[in-house]
């Protein structure tokens, strides 16, 4: 009688893919596993809310919006909407600004001394030349350069550009409004030179205080155009925060 026992058959290659599906019989998901799930309709509307944040911000155009926005709803994985929003920040995040040859760096001055230094107000890079509100709102206030052309958008939403803190890229800048049934306000500080030639149709652009501004020598020139359809545009002069508009930039003492 022979010793040699009879050898254990191997298992199938079917019966080892079944085993690793697990018990369940659920395929195991590997490292690419997860993007290939289904998005819901509360994924696609996350990013969609980041993507008008990012034309708010400037940093999408109208086009790149729209064919991300259509983009989005048609997705069904996260597969496909993972790169809609790849190359924009977290939301609440400060990614850092690069620092441009033509820019030197200018340390801050204080808010009092912002409305007597002109010359030093004046020259850089744009840091926002977009402002988009589709049935939500866009702001550019504190301290910001203000480009040499600036767009700004308000369908059903609201619009504020506070230039009272900011720079200004060139002498001259020219702000571009589109409001429909929607608003814009745009405050500038005293001694800004300002001029309205927006056309109004069943809305329109009210200048207010700023007439009786006086230009100050070296303060740069606002020019505001655009229309208003079924909504307005608000020019407005106020001093900087801390200040009166008659204490020649000294700050308010507070009582």
């Amino acid at each position: 009688m022979s010793d040699e026992r009879p050898e254990k058959p191997l298992p199938e290659k079917a019966s080892l893919e079944k085993a690793a599906e697990g018990e369940a019989g659920a395929p195991v998901a590997g490292a690419a596993g997860a993007p290939a799930l289904r998005a819901s309709d509360a994924d696609r509307e996350r990013v969609v809310d980041r993507l008008r944040d990012a034309v708010a911000e400037g940093r999408l155009d109208m086009d790149e919006f729209e064919e991300r926005l259509e983009a989005a709803y048609t997705s069904r994985t996260y597969a496909e909407l993972e790169p809609l929003t790849r190359d924009l920040p977290a939301p609440g995040s400060s990614p850092p600004s690069p620092v441009s040859a033509a820019a030197p760096f200018r340390s801050p001055s204080p808010s009092s001394s912002r409305s007597s230094s002109w010359p030093d107000r004046i020259g850089g890079t744009g840091t926002s030349a977009t402002g988009v509100a589709v049935m939500s709102a866009f702001q550019r206030k504190g301290r910001w350069t203000v480009p040499a052309r600036f767009k700004a958008v308000a369908v059903w939403g609201g619009g504020q550009l506070d230039l009272r803190e900011a720079d200004f890229a060139e002498r001259e800048v020219v702000i571009t409004c589109a409001a429909v049934m929607g608003g814009i306000e745009i405050t500038v500080p005293p001694g800004v030179e300002v001029e309205v030639r927006g056309i109004g149709v069943m809305g329109g652009f009210d200048q207010g205080t700023s007439q009786e501004n006086l230009p100050e020598p070296g303060a740069p020139r606002v020019v505001v155009n655009g229309f208003a359809l079924w909504g307005g545009v608000a020019v407005k002069v106020k001093p900087p925060k801390g200040q009166t508009p008659l204490d020649g930039g000294s700050p308010r003492k507070e009582l």
